[in-house]
Protein backbone atom coordinates (compact mmCIF):
# COMPACT_ATOMS: atom_id res chain seq x y z
CA UNK A 1 0.00 0.00 0.00
CA UNK A 2 3.01 2.36 1.05
CA UNK A 3 4.50 1.96 -2.51
CA UNK A 4 1.32 2.43 -4.18
CA UNK A 5 0.96 5.86 -2.18
CA UNK A 6 4.09 6.80 -3.33
CA UNK A 7 4.05 6.33 -6.64
CA UNK A 8 0.64 8.08 -6.96
CA UNK A 9 2.07 11.23 -5.67
CA UNK A 10 5.34 10.57 -8.00
CA UNK A 11 3.15 10.54 -10.81
CA UNK A 12 0.82 13.33 -9.70
CA UNK A 13 4.16 15.08 -8.90
CA UNK A 14 5.01 14.60 -12.81
CA UNK A 15 1.39 15.52 -14.55
CA UNK A 16 2.25 18.80 -12.09
CA UNK A 17 5.72 19.22 -13.68
CA UNK A 18 4.32 19.03 -17.27
CA UNK A 19 1.42 20.91 -16.92
CA UNK A 20 2.26 24.11 -18.53
CA UNK A 21 3.95 24.05 -21.79
CA UNK A 22 7.01 25.03 -22.59
CA UNK A 23 6.27 27.78 -24.60
CA UNK A 24 4.65 29.02 -21.65
CA UNK A 25 7.51 28.85 -19.44
CA UNK A 26 9.75 30.39 -21.66
CA UNK A 27 7.34 33.38 -22.14
CA UNK A 28 6.87 33.94 -18.92
CA UNK A 29 10.78 33.71 -18.20
CA UNK A 30 11.72 35.90 -21.05
CA UNK A 31 8.72 38.83 -19.91
CA UNK A 32 10.19 38.57 -16.54
CA UNK A 33 13.67 39.95 -17.94
CA UNK A 34 12.36 42.60 -19.95
CA UNK A 35 8.99 43.85 -18.57
CA UNK A 36 6.66 46.36 -20.22
CA UNK A 37 9.49 48.90 -19.73
CA UNK A 38 13.25 48.26 -18.00
CA UNK A 39 16.00 50.12 -16.99
CA UNK A 40 19.33 48.95 -15.61
CA UNK A 41 23.04 49.95 -15.07
CA UNK A 42 25.56 46.96 -15.93
CA UNK A 43 29.12 46.00 -15.66
CA UNK A 44 30.50 43.74 -18.48
CA UNK A 45 33.95 42.18 -17.97
CA UNK A 46 36.02 40.39 -20.68
CA UNK A 47 38.24 37.89 -19.07
CA UNK A 48 41.02 36.47 -20.71
CA UNK A 49 44.22 34.14 -19.50
CA UNK A 50 46.53 37.53 -19.24
CA UNK A 51 44.33 40.33 -19.21
CA UNK A 52 40.96 41.77 -18.82
CA UNK A 53 38.52 44.87 -19.71
CA UNK A 54 35.39 46.05 -18.00
CA UNK A 55 32.83 48.51 -19.34
CA UNK A 56 30.04 49.99 -17.41
CA UNK A 57 26.63 50.31 -19.52
CA UNK A 58 23.17 51.72 -19.19
CA UNK A 59 20.33 49.76 -20.60
CA UNK A 60 16.53 50.91 -21.54
CA UNK A 61 14.38 48.53 -23.08
CA UNK A 62 10.68 48.50 -24.50
CA UNK A 63 9.24 45.09 -24.59
CA UNK A 64 10.70 42.78 -27.08
CA UNK A 65 11.13 45.01 -30.13
CA UNK A 66 12.68 48.18 -28.52
CA UNK A 67 16.15 48.61 -26.79
CA UNK A 68 18.99 50.72 -26.57
CA UNK A 69 22.16 50.57 -25.03
CA UNK A 70 24.86 53.44 -23.98
CA UNK A 71 28.74 52.85 -23.08
CA UNK A 72 29.68 54.89 -20.54
CA UNK A 73 33.06 53.68 -19.62
CA UNK A 74 36.17 52.97 -20.28
CA UNK A 75 36.75 56.19 -21.95
CA UNK A 76 37.84 55.03 -25.20
CA UNK A 77 34.14 53.34 -26.12
CA UNK A 78 32.05 56.08 -23.99
CA UNK A 79 28.77 57.09 -26.30
CA UNK A 80 29.20 54.22 -27.88
CA UNK A 81 25.93 52.70 -28.94
CA UNK A 82 23.69 50.50 -29.90
CA UNK A 83 20.21 49.81 -30.73
CA UNK A 84 17.51 47.54 -31.85
CA UNK A 85 14.22 48.89 -33.47
CA UNK A 86 12.15 46.09 -34.69
CA UNK A 87 14.54 44.24 -37.44
CA UNK A 88 16.84 47.01 -37.64
CA UNK A 89 20.03 47.12 -35.06
CA UNK A 90 22.19 49.81 -35.50
CA UNK A 91 25.35 51.14 -33.82
CA UNK A 92 26.87 54.93 -33.41
CA UNK A 93 30.54 55.16 -33.15
CA UNK A 94 31.23 58.51 -31.41
CA UNK A 95 35.15 58.69 -32.75
CA UNK A 96 33.75 59.19 -36.28
CA UNK A 97 30.29 60.31 -35.42
CA UNK A 98 28.38 58.31 -37.64
CA UNK A 99 25.45 55.90 -37.35
CA UNK A 100 26.23 51.73 -39.03
CA UNK A 101 23.06 49.94 -39.45
CA UNK A 102 24.54 46.32 -39.16
CA UNK A 103 23.35 44.07 -41.29
CA UNK A 104 22.49 40.31 -40.44
CA UNK A 105 25.75 38.55 -41.08
CA UNK A 106 27.11 40.61 -38.72
CA UNK A 107 25.06 39.33 -35.88
CA UNK A 108 27.26 36.45 -34.58
CA UNK A 109 30.21 38.86 -34.61
CA UNK A 110 31.95 39.68 -31.02
CA UNK A 111 30.31 42.59 -29.44
CA UNK A 112 33.47 44.98 -28.12
CA UNK A 113 35.94 41.94 -27.21
CA UNK A 114 33.93 40.30 -25.33
CA UNK A 115 32.50 36.43 -25.52
CA UNK A 116 28.92 38.27 -26.95
CA UNK A 117 28.03 38.66 -29.74
CA UNK A 118 25.82 41.50 -31.71
CA UNK A 119 22.74 39.38 -30.92
CA UNK A 120 23.31 38.24 -27.54
CA UNK A 121 23.60 41.92 -27.09
CA UNK A 122 20.73 43.60 -28.47
CA UNK A 123 18.63 40.36 -28.47
CA UNK A 124 17.61 40.34 -32.49
CA UNK A 125 16.40 37.19 -32.32
CA UNK A 126 13.71 36.18 -29.61
CA UNK A 127 14.00 32.96 -28.00
CA UNK A 128 9.91 33.12 -27.57
CA UNK A 129 8.78 33.51 -31.34
CA UNK A 130 11.70 31.99 -33.36
CA UNK A 131 12.23 28.60 -31.62
CA UNK A 132 10.10 26.09 -30.89
CA UNK A 133 10.23 24.35 -27.39
CA UNK A 134 10.07 21.20 -25.53
CA UNK A 135 10.53 20.07 -22.07
CA UNK A 136 13.23 16.99 -21.92
CA UNK A 137 13.54 16.84 -18.41
CA UNK A 138 13.55 18.49 -15.10
CA UNK A 139 17.26 19.31 -13.15
CA UNK A 140 18.14 20.55 -10.18
CA UNK A 141 20.55 23.70 -10.55
CA UNK A 142 22.54 25.22 -7.66
CA UNK A 143 19.52 24.02 -5.26
CA UNK A 144 16.44 25.47 -7.61
CA UNK A 145 14.29 22.78 -9.48
CA UNK A 146 14.41 23.35 -12.90
CA UNK A 147 12.39 22.67 -16.51
CA UNK A 148 15.18 21.52 -19.02
CA UNK A 149 13.92 22.81 -22.01
CA UNK A 150 14.98 22.32 -25.40
CA UNK A 151 14.83 24.95 -28.34
CA UNK A 152 15.17 24.29 -32.11
CA UNK A 153 15.06 27.29 -34.29
CA UNK A 154 11.62 27.34 -36.35
CA UNK A 155 12.30 27.62 -40.45
CA UNK A 156 13.48 30.39 -41.85
CA UNK A 157 14.13 32.09 -38.12
CA UNK A 158 17.04 34.65 -38.43
CA UNK A 159 18.97 32.83 -35.29
CA UNK A 160 22.72 32.13 -35.03
CA UNK A 161 22.45 28.63 -32.84
CA UNK A 162 21.31 25.49 -34.48
CA UNK A 163 19.81 24.45 -30.65
CA UNK A 164 19.65 25.93 -26.80
CA UNK A 165 18.96 23.98 -23.85
CA UNK A 166 18.25 26.12 -21.15
CA UNK A 167 17.16 25.59 -17.51
CA UNK A 168 14.24 27.35 -15.63
CA UNK A 169 13.73 27.78 -12.27
CA UNK A 170 10.15 26.24 -11.33
CA UNK A 171 9.37 28.42 -8.58
CA UNK A 172 10.41 32.43 -9.93
CA UNK A 173 11.15 31.24 -13.87
CA UNK A 174 14.76 32.51 -13.94
CA UNK A 175 17.19 31.34 -16.53
CA UNK A 176 19.88 29.81 -14.41
CA UNK A 177 21.76 27.88 -17.31
CA UNK A 178 21.65 28.16 -20.98
CA UNK A 179 24.00 25.98 -23.41
CA UNK A 180 24.13 27.28 -27.20
CA UNK A 181 24.87 24.84 -30.14
CA UNK A 182 25.45 25.48 -33.62
CA UNK A 183 24.10 23.71 -36.35
CA UNK A 184 26.24 20.68 -36.26
CA UNK A 185 25.43 20.39 -32.37
CA UNK A 186 28.36 21.44 -31.38
CA UNK A 187 28.29 22.55 -27.91
CA UNK A 188 30.00 26.27 -28.12
CA UNK A 189 29.37 28.66 -25.20
CA UNK A 190 27.49 27.95 -21.94
CA UNK A 191 25.42 30.99 -19.54
CA UNK A 192 25.25 30.75 -15.89
CA UNK A 193 23.52 33.03 -13.53
CA UNK A 194 24.24 33.28 -10.00
CA UNK A 195 23.33 35.60 -6.79
CA UNK A 196 19.74 35.67 -7.03
CA UNK A 197 18.74 39.26 -5.80
CA UNK A 198 15.39 40.98 -5.52
CA UNK A 199 15.16 43.52 -8.61
CA UNK A 200 12.11 45.86 -8.66
CA UNK A 201 9.95 43.38 -7.04
CA UNK A 202 11.70 40.36 -9.12
CA UNK A 203 13.97 37.74 -8.30
CA UNK A 204 16.41 37.34 -10.90
CA UNK A 205 20.12 36.61 -11.24
CA UNK A 206 22.67 39.77 -10.69
CA UNK A 207 25.52 37.82 -12.23
CA UNK A 208 25.64 35.86 -15.49
CA UNK A 209 28.88 34.02 -16.56
CA UNK A 210 29.19 33.74 -20.46
CA UNK A 211 31.92 30.93 -21.18
CA UNK A 212 33.18 29.56 -24.72
CA UNK A 213 33.82 25.84 -23.97
CA UNK A 214 36.80 25.39 -26.20
CA UNK A 215 38.75 28.62 -24.52
CA UNK A 216 40.12 28.10 -21.58
CA UNK A 217 40.25 30.69 -19.02
CA UNK A 218 37.90 32.92 -21.23
CA UNK A 219 34.50 34.35 -20.27
CA UNK A 220 32.48 37.48 -19.62
CA UNK A 221 30.57 38.60 -17.08
CA UNK A 222 27.33 40.12 -16.61
CA UNK A 223 26.81 42.06 -13.09
CA UNK A 224 24.02 43.95 -12.25
CA UNK A 225 24.02 46.91 -10.53
CA UNK A 226 20.50 48.37 -11.07
CA UNK A 227 17.64 46.87 -12.87
CA UNK A 228 14.37 48.38 -12.33
CA UNK A 229 11.16 48.02 -14.10
CA UNK A 230 7.60 50.05 -15.56
CA UNK A 231 10.28 53.08 -16.26
CA UNK A 232 8.68 55.97 -18.50
CA UNK A 233 11.41 55.81 -21.62
CA UNK A 234 10.72 58.47 -24.05
CA UNK A 235 10.01 57.42 -27.47
CA UNK A 236 12.77 59.42 -28.75
CA UNK A 237 15.32 56.52 -27.37
CA UNK A 238 14.44 54.41 -29.55
CA UNK A 239 15.13 56.21 -32.93
CA UNK A 240 18.73 56.20 -35.00
CA UNK A 241 18.33 59.87 -34.89
CA UNK A 242 18.63 59.97 -31.08
CA UNK A 243 21.70 57.51 -30.22
CA UNK A 244 24.33 60.91 -30.52
CA UNK A 245 22.37 62.59 -27.69
CA UNK A 246 22.36 59.65 -25.28
CA UNK A 247 23.77 60.81 -22.00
Amino acid sequence: MKKIVFLFFLLCYNISSFSQTASEIITKSDDKMRGETSYSEIIISAVRPKWSKDMKLINWTKGSDYSVSLVKSPAKEKGTVFLKRKAEVWNYIPSVERNIKLPPSMMMQGWMGTDLTNDDMVKQSSIVVDYSHNIIGLETIQDLDCWKIELIPIEDAPVVWGRIIMWVDKSDYIQMKAEFYDEDSFLINKLLSYNIKNFDGKKLPSKMEFIPVEKKGQKTIIEYLVWKFGVTIPDKYFTSQYMKRLK
